[in-house]
């Protein structure tokens, strides 16, 4: 049973959204500054599970995170896709003309750009987290700064909303991995999706014949991410998501790739979250 999740952020932060809406009981959230100090919690035993962004459908992937997961011998146990929705927020009784400075993660100001530019007179400063500003405007009383955060972080930290749904594009989702120690969570009939890495060599063809064998066994292939590695310049890992219908299939998959990729590691096998 589920008890202590690691977030990255604080309460009301995104991450903390989605172990809320994952887990069916009333999990705590364990707070950590960065992503490295969750996967620390999670090794440590400090928590039972962990929550980690892997990709934005505006930015695009989180790489870093991949290679947390992989370099730490962590397994992914579930997805959640989450849509977000970015809102400008700030100390009760101010206008948009009274914000001088908006402080939120890089990703956010990434997302958000068209509607600053609008307000060219709020000066865009990169911070670590999108609601850990919202409680620090809170704590300090601070006039004249902006955050972007959740509803959720308004309402926690008693913050006016200022504008609703900020992001450029509308249609934004962000898709988080539920991660543990082991990769015995979900029984086999019900893992229909599996995230795969592997090192490919420099001879002609190589990657194509590897993902080719993943097509003759059903597997669809929905994501691929190169990350290069550092000891071996000019080679690459790659990150693979794959679904199928029939896990016989996967295993088939599994088993030659085994044989015909470099370095090949199942990074975590899951139920497909976007059925």
């Amino acid at each position: 049973m589920i008890k202590t999740v690691a977030i990255q952020g604080v309460k009301g932060s995104f991450h903390h959204i989605v172990s809320q809406q994952f887990f069916d009981n009333d999990v705590k959230a364990m707070e950590c500054l960065t992503f490295d100090g969750v996967v620390d919690a999670l090794i440590n035993g400090d928590c039972d599970a962990a929550i980690m962004a892997l990709e934005n459908s505006i930015a695009g992937s989180i790489i870093p995170n991949y290679a947390l997961i992989d370099n730490r011998n962590l397994h992914i146990v579930g997805e959640h896709y989450l849509d977000i929705q970015h809102n400008f927020m700030a100390l009760k009784g101010q206008s948009i003309a009274d914000i001088k400075e908006v402080y939120s993660h890089p990703m956010a100001l990434l997302q958000c750009k068209e509607f600053f530019k609008q307000h060219p007179h709020i000066k865009l400063i990169e911070d670590k987290d999108t609601a850990e500003v919202a409680q620090r405007i809170n704590k300090n009383q601070l006039k004249g700064v902006g955050a972007i955060a959740s509803v959720m972080a308004a309402e926690i930290f008693q913050l006016d909303i200022l504008a609703h749904s900020i992001q450029t594009i509308k249609h934004n989702e962000t898709r988080f991995a539920v991660v543990k120690r082991t990769n015995s969570e979900v029984v086999e009939a019900e893992i229909n999706k599996a995230s795969l890495k592997f090192e490919a060599n420099h001879k002609r063809g190589s990657l194509a014949t590897i993902l080719n064998v993943m097509s003759d066994c059903k597997l669809n292939l929905t994501k691929i991410q190169s990350l290069p590695i550092i000891e071996t310049p000019w080679k690459y890992a790659f990150f693979v998501d794959v679904t199928f219908e029939d896990f016989s299939d996967f295993k088939k998959a599994k088993s030659l790739s085994e044989i015909m990729a470099d370095n090949f590691k199942v990074l975590g096998e899951y139920k497909n979250a976007k059925l």
